[in-house]
């Protein structure tokens, strides 16, 4: 078994950390609020109760949240390809 890198070694900058972070928290909150909405519809919460106080922002989380998040990961991925690939380029 070989001990050395595939690809040459590339830093990872303060825009891809954000970003990756960002991604993986917004795709938690989604995830978190789709099983409150869950919970809430299976206590027995009518359509009346879901439109009072936080409940339209749990709401409106997911179905906005986890695209956004989805489309931050495919950025990312696309941003380290052509990050290595430069990197290739140069080595």
């Amino acid at each position: 078994m070989s001990t050395q890198n595939s690809g040459p070694d590339v830093p990872v900058r303060r825009l891809d950390r954000i970003l990756a972070f960002t991604a993986l928290t917004l795709a938690a909150l989604s995830v978190i609020c789709f099983f409150a909405i869950i919970i809430g519809s299976a206590s027995g919460m009518t359509q009346k109760s879901f439109s009072d106080g936080i409940w339209p922002l749990v709401i409106a989380i997911p179905p906005y949240g986890l695209p956004l998040a989805f489309a931050m990961i495919i950025a990312l991925l696309v941003m380290s390809f052509v990050r290595k690939g430069r990197a290739a380029k140069r080595s």
